[in-house]
């Protein structure tokens, strides 16, 4: 900050008490909307474009996605869809299935996620219930049939 700047900031008359104002960061958001037709789809995305700050709005009908590029808050561009639109948008819930550890845990897996997605888990507990304990493995590999070393009475 040079000496011209804080000088300018003593005999600033335009600004009454904010210094600088934050500037959002460009960002992608992804959003889970319903969308049954041509005529859905138009709709999300003219509510989309709409905003102040969006640069790029993709929706893609067949998998009731749309993707908002730009510099917008989350939650307010979930809010102006519900509003504008009046149907349920939530954010994207889903990862791809290769990022998760366990994709056929229990609150992981979801029959309505798109194909080649799972459900995000952030619970930790969730990939506890995927996971055996050292004792489970050893019992349940001391009686198969690919170990060498498992019990001859079978």
């Amino acid at each position: 900050m040079g000496v011209l700047d804080h000088l300018s900031d003593y005999f600033d008359c335009s600004s009454h008490g904010s210094k600088h104002k934050k500037r959002k960061q460009l960002q992608t958001v992804e959003l889970k909307i319903r969308i049954d037709c041509e005529g859905c789809e138009r709709k999300v995305k003219r509510a989309l474009e709409g905003m102040k700050g969006v640069k790029q709005v993709d929706v893609d009908r067949k998998s009731n996605k749309a993707t908002v590029v730009g510099y917008v808050e989350p939650s307010k561009v979930v809010a102006r869809v519900a509003h504008r639109t009046g149907k349920k948008a939530e954010l994207w819930p889903y990862v791809p299935y290769d990022v998760v550890a366990h994709p056929y845990a229990p609150g992981v897996y979801d029959k309505k996620a798109p194909a080649g997605y799972v459900r995000k888990a952030d619970d930790p507990n969730v990939y506890q219930l995927a996971r055996a304990s050292s004792t489970e493995v050893r019992y349940t590999t001391a009686f198969s049939d690919e170990n060498p070393a498992a019990c001859v009475v079978m």
